[in-house]
């Protein structure tokens, strides 16, 4: 059973949805963007960008039908995405597990590079959150104190 998180527009992670099972027969584009948390349009364009791993199925009347394999793909490359991988990194990744077997190092290796630089933003943002913090114990502290006024803001030249 594929979970996804839902995310809100404050970037606030929502429990996770459990979408049930998907159907041997698949899933439109519309029920694959409502249980992986993207839009139709971004469904094609990770295929048109060779960000799938198989081409979609589709019915007789050429409708793309989602497979529970490709929702988790999907799923996947939005992470990645998520996370700051260039859509050629994403890309290379699904050619590498498309091809099958044998270039297990060199997925491990662009998962490693990925992972060092997901911690460097991370230590980035960790940084400019101690920042925040700072600005916001002075605001509450000068607040408190009655002398909010004194607090550093730019001056209009006279």
């Amino acid at each position: 059973m594929l979970e996804i998180k839902q995310h809100s527009a404050s970037g606030a992670t929502a429990p996770k949805a459990r979408t049930g099972a998907v159907p041997t027969e698949g899933v439109t584009i519309a029920e694959a963007a409502r249980r992986t948390g993207v839009s139709a349009h971004t469904l094609r364009y990770y295929e048109r960008a060779g960000l799938v791993i198989s081409p979609v199925d589709r019915t007789s009347g050429g409708r793309r039908r989602y497979r529970e394999p490709d929702l988790k793909w999907i799923v996947i490359c939005t992470k990645l995405r998520a996370t700051g991988m260039p859509i050629r990194g994403i890309r290379r990744y699904a050619e590498l597990v498309a091809a099958g077997p044998g270039n297990e190092a060199e997925r491990l290796a662009l998962m490693e590079a990925h992972r060092a630089d997901v911690l460097a933003k991370l230590a980035e943002t960790q940084e400019n959150l101690k920042m925040i913090d700072h600005k916001i114990e002075k605001y509450r502290g000068s607040m408190a104190a009655g002398d909010a006024g004194e607090l550093w803001a730019p001056v209009s030249p006279p």
